[in-house]
């Protein structure tokens, strides 16, 4: 890379690093959520704003031929997001709150998703298909797009909200690391169907296995034998350089992931999971400063990249916009409030549970670019995906933070086992 080179892509991230700072702010300012402010950032640099003009195209298509480095800093921000969720959550799956889980995961998800299957057929129109798409696998998509619930912008929105370490926290973040065990099966099932390569069940069986596997022995052994380590004599590298050490785990269960052809986001969840345990957090001072440089940096130009990456030209139709936007979302809740309370939670606890997992965020955009990228939807389609998700994200956010400021409880103290979540209360870490 030459030295002008060089300096476009640098003068590229400043750009989108300062853009998606400020109106990260500008969205605080609102009481907002922040997150939705940096992926508006992208949306602005993107096609749709300011990517009209004429010096911001060529720059940014100077940029492109760079894009090895661009998705770098992108996958980088994911991993690192994720990664300090996982060390945030770490009793995310307590022995007390599986039952919680359950319900919300079977019911909360499951009506939803099994319920767009069967309603598919119905509601399939071919202004949803793109070249490659079929029934089915326009199905399959319809019922993700329902039931999913993002992961790494419900973390942002809670570290944002300083209330990552709260037993609220867990249990959405429970459901939602179980769906996209769901989510990203389906999308391998949805894509191979599409046409680009003949459905293999064999190829399938094993992915689910190895997901399965990776996620359990991740949650269960792996974290035991990371204790052990941390403490062995030898680690010279845990005693001298505690944060280096840190990131190492990060790179080995990615590294081991991608071997096993395992999402790395899982790895980097388990990751961070299993760096932090109930009876020392002997990295913790390590995990904060990574949090306060990740957090500052590499996960704001991750959900500006998001945005970047979004072309709302390619297609728009308000009709297709507000039918799935008010289908989905109703469907969504009333599942979640219906898993809630056979769970055992009652008023205000339903409310905050199934709008924050109504929030689709980074999944959902996620399965609009993959399913758009292999020709399965159409551009209307794709646009109304995005659109919902970061709509749903945002509406999350701005609730939880309107709960927040009024005092109320994320979860009675009944419900919960523990005291009310007020902002003052959380820690700063985030």
């Amino acid at each position: 890379m030459s030295n002008s080179e060089l300096t476009s892509v640098l003068f590229v991230i400043l750009l989108i690093l300062g853009l998606a700072q400020l109106l990260g702010y500008v969205f605080v300012r609102l009481r907002q959520p922040k997150v939705v402010g940096e992926i508006l950032a992208g949306v602005i640099l993107g096609p749709a704003v300011l990517g009209r003009l004429p010096f911001v195209t060529h720059l940014l298509q100077g940029v492109k031929h760079q894009g090895n480095l661009l998705d770098f800093l992108y996958w980088l921000g994911l991993l690192l997001l994720m990664f300090l969720s996982g060390a945030e959550t770490q009793e995310v799956f307590r022995r007390d709150e599986r039952r919680e889980v359950t319900w919300l995961t079977l019911v909360g998800t499951g009506i939803p998703f099994l319920l767009a299957l069967c309603l598919g057929p119905l509601l399939i129109r071919p202004a949803l298909a793109g070249p490659n798409g079929n029934r089915l696998s326009l199905i399959i998509i319809l019922a993700v797009g329902v039931a999913v619930t993002s992961v790494p912008v419900v973390s942002k929105i809670f570290a944002d909200l300083k209330i990552l370490h709260t037993r609220f926290a867990r249990l959405v973040l429970g459901v939602a690391v179980l769906e996209d065990i769901v989510l990203w099966l389906a999308l391998a099932v949805a894509t191979a169907v599409a046409g680009k390569a003949a459905l293999n069940p064999r190829a399938m069986s094993y992915h689910l296995t190895a997901t399965v596997a990776f996620f359990v022995l991740g949650l269960t052994i792996v974290p035991r034998i990371i204790k052990r380590i941390n403490k062995a004599r030898f680690n010279v590298l845990a005693k001298h350089s505690p944060a280096g050490y840190a990131i190492a785990v990060l790179l080995a269960y990615c590294a081991i992931a991608g071997a096993l052809d395992v999402s790395l986001v899982f790895a980097a969840f388990l990751a961070g999971f299993a760096v932090i345990h109930k009876k020392r957090r002997i990295f913790a001072d390590s995990l904060d400063a990574i949090g306060k440089v990740a957090f500052a940096v590499f996960i704001p130009v991750y959900f500006a990249l998001v945005g970047l990456k979004l072309d709302l030209i390619r297609g728009f139709s308000w009709g297709m916009i507000g039918a799935f936007l008010l289908g989905s979302c109703a469907i969504k809740i009333l599942s979640v409030s219906l898993a809630g309370r056979c769970a055992g939670f009652r008023g205000l606890d339903l409310i905050n549970l199934a709008i924050t997992t109504n929030a689709r965020g980074g999944p959902g955009i996620v399965l609009a670019s993959v399913a758009f990228e292999a020709g399965i939807i159409s551009p209307t389609f794709y646009t109304t995906l995005v659109i919902v998700a970061v709509l749903t994200s945002q509406f999350a956010g701005a609730w939880l933070e309107f709960v927040l400021r009024k005092g109320w409880p994320l979860l009675t103290p009944s419900a919960a086992g523990e005291p009310a979540v007020i902002a003052e209360e959380t820690p700063s870490a985030a």
